[in-house]
């Protein structure tokens, strides 16, 4: 069963249809909408400050979100792709957002919507990630506009293979 904890007076809320893996962990304020899922030795900490998901939002293997205490929240919208043991911390992501595998986003930073983080990027304090474009590097820079193709490809794509592949776990159970 996942390890969902209430801390300081404050119980996860899950939404509609989500799935959460057996060892994930869920603390404190922490708010998922519906259709997320939060996979394997993941970890959404909101033990100092509030975590809020949209929706249909992918927590994959081995993430961390958590956020700075009486500092920052953490905040994610609609339709965003938090890859394999990336780390996002005290920073707010727009909708339509794929954060790649091992990236990590700082406090304060701002990743608009429609963005591509790429694997392995480091998005620094204070950053503002401008719609439209794909990001990669230590630190993250401007590498490209995303392209249609690109959107469709990655963001939309892997958002929707996430609902698919979350269905089959919960049939399972």
């Amino acid at each position: 069963m996942p390890y969902i904890q209430e801390v300081r007076g404050f119980t996860p809320k899950l939404g509609k249809d989500c799935f959460v893996a057996p060892n994930a962990t869920i603390v404190g304020d922490v708010t998922l909408g519906d259709q997320c899922s939060v996979w394997f030795n993941a970890v959404l900490r909101g033990d100092v400050n509030s975590i809020i998901m949209g929706k249909k939002v992918n927590i994959q293997d081995g993430a961390v979100i958590h956020c700075t205490y009486e500092k920052t929240k953490t905040i994610v919208g609609d339709n965003v792709s938090i890859g394999h043991n990336a780390i996002v911390h005290g920073c707010t992501i727009g909708d339509n957002v794929l954060v790649g595998m091992g990236s990590i986003i700082m406090d304060n930073a701002l990743v608009e919507s429609n963005v591509l983080i790429g694997a392995g990027a480091v998005v620094l304090e204070n950053a503002k990630l401008e719609s439209g474009f794909i990001y990669a590097g230590v630190p993250a820079k401007k590498i490209k506009p995303l392209t249609k193709e690109n959107f469709q490809h990655y963001i939309g794509r892997i958002a929707d293979n996430y609902v698919l592949y979350a269905s089959w776990f919960k049939s399972e159970i």
